[in-house]
């Protein structure tokens, strides 16, 4: 607007409410609770947690024993489905533990006969392999994925990302893969919930079938039974290691 002064000429007022409106605003900061949530979310951060916890369930394994079972029996005071369900539960976090899922068919099959073992070794094992898995995607993935540089993880992490349940179905099925090892590179790679519990337990059945007869009749060593589940527990190792002996050279080459 234009003003006139005491000598009659006009002036323009200043625009002050726009020269307001252009000065710029300092940006916020953030706090330390921002800074620190940040920190604790990170990928890094939840890696050094998954690997402060599998060591602290090694740790454990180490100091209960839990192979005692073996040896000292079941507690007199557990029965019937209660204790199946309870030895499920421990055989899938002792499978988180890096114990050896044959020690626990053996167990199994010991405790609760061929059928009832079976069926609770599955249980156990599907249960320790969604839980590793779900370890590995929530703490592990986003840490672990951009180290995927070399040609082996890449192909590797292709495959089950792409080919998940068959993938993993045949990883189950051959006797030479730990199975630690197996869940959490498919909880690093894209592969779904679904196909890899699937393929976890269709997979699982031969091998822990053969286990679990094993240890429901060793205490007749000599009869068919066990003999033949002897012979389902070495054939697939002896298979499996001429396979990883024959493709020795082209792995090499890679």
């Amino acid at each position: 607007m234009l003003d006139a002064n005491r000598s009659g000429t006009a002036t323009a007022a200043p625009p002050a409410a726009a020269t307001e409106l252009l000065v710029p605003l300092p940006p916020p900061r953030a706090g330390v609770s921002a800074r620190c949530t940040r920190v604790l979310l990170s990928p890094y951060t939840r890696l050094s947690l998954l690997l402060a916890l599998l060591a602290a369930a090694a740790a454990c394994v180490l100091l209960l024993e839990p192979q005692r079972v073996l040896t000292h029996g079941w507690p007199a005071q557990l029965g019937g489905a209660a204790a199946a369900v309870v030895f499920a539960v421990a055989y899938g976090l002792c499978t988180v533990a890096f114990v050896p899922r044959p020690l626990l068919n053996l167990a199994a099959g010991a405790l609760f006969g061929s059928q009832l073992g079976l069926a609770t070794a599955l249980a156990g094992t599907v249960l320790g392999a969604g839980v590793a898995f779900g370890l590995g995607r929530v703490l592990g993935q986003d840490a672990l994925r951009p180290l995927l540089r070399g040609r082996w993880l890449r192909a590797a992490d292709g495959q089950l990302s792409r080919h998940g349940f068959r993938s993993m179905l045949a990883v189950r099925l051959f006797p030479g893969v730990p199975f630690c090892a197996a869940n959490y590179c498919a909880a690093v790679s894209r592969m779904g919930w679904l196909p890899f519990l699937l393929a976890t337990g269709l997979g699982s059945i031969p091998n822990t079938a053969a286990y679990a007869v094993a240890g429901a009749r060793a205490s007749t060593p000599t009869s068919p039974a066990f003999l033949i589940a002897m012979a389902c527990i070495a054939v697939p190792a002896l298979a499996g290691t001429v396979v990883a002996w024959r493709k020795r050279h082209r792995l090499r080459g890679r």
